[in-house]
């Protein structure tokens, strides 16, 4: 391919496309990234990228990782921030250049403003649109549901047995309703975690071994944990709470068959969470992914959203109040699936001086 092509190449990539020195500036840019940042290529050529492009993943070290492996890397679900603009979800991309050189090329992928990281970013104002509802809800049925019930009962001890399968079936149903108003007053709860430092494969494992004796008896479970990974800051209950919702949720979803629940626990050393007091600290990554046969595309986008369930008689309740509780902890949950793959990665802060040696070793 020749130099002109090349340049074709280059100026006809539809997206953001950067070639970045050995000092980590800005050497080119392509049309779509001027028109992506708004910015012309005189004003950010020989800045540095890291302050070209504001991510939530450190540029430096991701950079100087490519150029001692030179390998490329991949990285997902990076946001994308500027000052009066919505943030914008992105895949991240670097490679080396097979040039002798230390020049890497950055490729951005944008993806959809209102895919996962509004789900991710935004679930504290999702769930207060339902904390109404839920309350509502919990007070105003559970009165008449009482007298359902009891009016039920006494119904069937006067009833022949053909007819009794008639109560039968109501107190069924006025059990079910009673299960759902539980699950209501969990996401109207707004009580605040009660955090301290733990051990989130301790969590974890406990989760697992109630999971595997009751939801989620047919599945198998593996662990790739990281045992270097120091404690995070947690409501123990309410973290055991996401981990048994999320490995039920992947039960539900294999059916009766089973599958595999893999539980992954590691840093993502390029990324940064933004902590209550202003600080930016190295999240905990804890992944919790299943076999199943995925969650449709077009749900994709709501999965965290109250009363959205792809589930025959499911309350769409479960991982709004996941999504709540992840919020609460100042973390992120966001998630990603196709057919035999679906993964929740959960970002957790670390607690204490331990976040800042963290932070420090990048």
């Amino acid at each position: 391919m020749s130099m002109t092509q090349t340049d074709q190449v280059w100026q006809a990539l539809p997206i953001p496309g950067f070639l970045v020195d050995g000092r980590d500036r800005v050497a080119q840019i392509n049309p779509a990234a001027e028109n992506f940042l708004n910015t012309g290529r005189k004003s950010l050529t020989g800045r540095p990228l890291g302050e070209c492009l504001v991510l939530d993943a450190d540029i430096p070290p991701l950079l100087a990782r490519v150029r001692a492996g030179q390998s490329d890397l991949f990285l997902h679900d990076v946001t994308y921030r500027r000052t009066g603009e919505v943030p914008v979800l992105c895949d991240l991309q670097i490679a080396p250049l097979a040039d002798g050189t230390d020049t890497m090329l950055v490729l951005l992928h944008p993806r959809q403003i209102k895919g996962r990281l509004g789900r991710a970013l935004r679930p504290k104002s999702v769930a207060r649109t339902a904390i109404g509802l839920a309350d509502m809800l919990a007070h105003e049925i559970k009165n008449p549901l009482a007298g359902i019930t009891g009016a039920a009962q006494l119904l069937a001890m006067s009833l022949g047995k053909d007819d009794r399968e008639l109560t039968d079936m109501i107190l069924q149903e006025t059990r079910r309703i009673v299960d759902l108003l539980k699950q209501v007053e969990k996401f109207g709860d707004l009580r605040p975690p009660k955090r301290r430092p733990v051990n989130i494969h301790d969590l974890l494992e406990r989760a697992r071994m109630s999971a595997s004796l009751g939801a989620a008896s047919a599945m198998t479970f593996r662990d790739e944990y990281d045992p270097s990974l120091p404690p995070t800051l947690a409501d123990p209950d309410q973290m055991m709470q996401v981990f048994a919702n999320l490995f039920a949720n992947a039960a539900q979803a294999a059916g009766p068959d089973g599958g595999t629940i893999t539980i992954r626990t590691y840093f993502e050393l390029g990324l940064r969470l933004r902590s209550a007091d202003g600080g930016r600290s190295v999240p905990l990554q804890v992944e919790i992914i299943d076999d199943g046969p995925g969650i449709p595309e077009q749900m994709l986008d709501s999965v965290f959203d109250p009363f959205v369930s792809g589930r025959e008689n499911g309350t769409g309740l479960g991982l709004a109040l996941v999504s709540k509780i992840i919020a609460e902890h100042d973390g992120t949950i966001v998630v990603s699936s196709r057919p035999g793959r679906t993964a929740f990665r959960i970002s957790l802060p670390v607690a204490g001086d331990e976040r800042k040696t963290a932070a420090a070793k990048t």
